[in-house]
């Protein structure tokens, strides 16, 4: 049994030590951006466009200077099809505040005698000395009062604008779209991300859509790196926080 413990206790500072080797190499190192060549955008931006169903202009459009194509000056360059490009915006500005307060308080009081018991008290109060007595046995008295409150306020804002790619259309024509956006400043790579569906007619005619009208939107924005690798804490204080009752 001892040496099964400690072949797992080997086995988990193995995998300590290798994890603090991978962090030790990148010591000194400026953060790596990830390559955009394996991510579905790139995917869907490589794959051939289904054509457009031939039409036949006829004698008043062929005469006229404007066309109504996505390629004409008057003509719809909203993201549609599968690899266009569209931006989305996103403005949150959310806040909230809770404050809830609870107050109880409760008095008790009990009393049990037994000054008859077939003759026993009588018998033991003539035993005991001072005065005491069974006829008043038990007395119970409690007084319990609880307070309790508190207060929760949350205000966030974030205003951002990523250029997000049509990854797929839905047999119902709703779009599936990515962005992804990584900005390095120093030894900090702030990474912005987003996904969901959109519908087509809430695409503006600036090719730009608000995050509020993204359906199953996963909007992730933070960042890797020196200032978050202090700002975060070790694996052995997670584990000892994780493992600790109190």
């Amino acid at each position: 049994m001892k040496s099964r413990f400690a072949k797992i206790l080997c086995v988990c500072l193995a995998g300590l030590a290798m994890t603090g080797c991978a962090r030790l190499g990148q010591v000194g190192q400026v953060p790596e951006l990830t390559s955009p060549a394996s991510g579905n955008e790139v995917f869907a931006m490589n794959v051939t466009a289904v054509p457009e169903a031939a039409h036949v202009p006829d004698r008043a459009e062929g005469a006229s200077l404007w066309t109504s194509g996505r390629a004409s000056l008057l003509g719809d360059r909203r993201a549609g099809q599968r690899g266009d490009i569209l931006t989305v915006v996103i403005e949150i500005d959310d806040s909230a505040e809770f404050s809830n307060s609870s107050e109880r308080e409760r008095t008790g009081s009990e009393e049990l005698g037994v000054p008859n018991l077939f003759g026993l008290p009588q018998r033991i109060d003539g035993l005991m000395t001072g005065g005491g007595s069974l006829g008043e046995a038990v007395e119970f008295d409690s007084t319990s009062r609880s307070a309790g409150e508190g207060a929760v306020r949350r205000n966030e804002e974030l205003t951002l604008r990523v250029a997000a790619t049509v990854t797929e259309v839905l047999q119902n024509g709703v779009l599936r779209i990515e962005g992804s956006q990584e900005v390095r400043v120093n030894n900090e790579v702030r990474e912005l991300l987003v996904s969901g569906y959109v519908r087509p007619e809430d695409i503006s005619r600036q090719n730009s859509i608000e995050y509020d009208r993204i359906a199953a939107a996963r909007i992730s924005y933070g960042g890797r790196g020196l200032i978050t690798d202090v700002q975060r804490p070790r694996y052995g204080q997670e584990v000892v926080d994780t493992i600790l009752p109190f």
